[in-house]
């Protein structure tokens, strides 16, 4: 299996001082190209910190994050945010949609900002996009008027429409009741299952239960891990048991 992303002896800390204080001691992992993780852990544990730091989008005090080859120390500014809005798609627990816009120039707006001769291309993908997703009905519809699972939607077809290799999900059912959170991650399953590499902190045994690798941290390091064959919807009650009982033995 190819690697995607390899974090090595990742170190990471807030604050200054006596106010500082070590949110990642030491982390390595290892993404694989089509992997299906989820990471879980306390609050504090520094698992959206991990997150944060293998994408690129918090830079870390020491240690070394690659991308496809690439050392992310060693990129600027503009060629960070270029890996990230071409290679990585996110998901994120509120979606960050602009109220001024409707749902299909909210899903748009990322790529037309680097391709407005190919506006009638995006605006294409993103209705083939909505209408995977559920959501074809709803492009001229203010963010105001629809759901949170359906804003959820919204933010994965944003998320998917620079084709990303990897899609980082932070809490990404946290908002949404359980109906609405299984049909999310239904969606995200599917994008796994089609090649792209998905990574999901999460707090929900439920959620990780789906995935096919849990790392489990506690106080900045990754404590345990947790492997599972694809999901097949008929082995959910073996796997939250086998998450739940983990849980509890590393207390969280």
């Amino acid at each position: 299996m190819k690697k995607m992303i390899i974090g090595e002896s990742i170190v990471k800390s807030f604050g200054t001082g006596n106010e500082k204080h070590l949110v990642l001691n030491g982390v390595s992992a290892c993404i694989n190209e089509g992997d299906f993780v989820s990471v879980m852990g306390p609050s504090g544990s520094g698992k959206s910190t991990l997150m944060y730091a293998l994408s690129g989008m918090d830079g870390i005090d020491s240690g070394k994050v690659s991308f496809a080859g690439r050392d992310l120390s060693k990129l600027s500014e503009n060629e960070l945010a270029d890996l990230r809005r071409t290679k990585m798609g996110f998901i994120f627990q509120q979606p960050t949609l602009l109220k001024n816009l409707n749902i299909l120039d909210n899903i748009i707006l990322p790529s037309m900002r680097d391709n407005r001769k190919n506006a009638a291309g995006i605006i294409k993908k993103a209705r083939v996009l909505m209408n995977k997703v559920g959501i074809a009905e709803l492009e001229k519809r203010d963010i105001t008027q629809v759901s949170g699972g359906q804003l959820q939607r919204a933010g994965i077809c944003r998320a998917l429409i620079s084709n990303p290799k990897v899609i980082f999900g932070d809490e990404p059912t946290g908002a949404l009741n359980s109906k609405a959170a299984e049909e999310i991650m239904d969606i995200i399953s599917e994008i796994n299952k089609e090649g792209t590499t998905v990574i999901l902190v999460t707090h929900d045994a439920k959620i990780a239960a789906r995935t096919e690798r849990i790392m489990f941290m506690g106080d900045g390091k990754i404590v345990s891990e947790m492997r599972f064959e694809k999901f097949t919807g008929t082995d959910m009650d073996d796997r939250m048991a086998k998450v739940t009982e983990k849980m509890r033995e590393i207390g969280i």
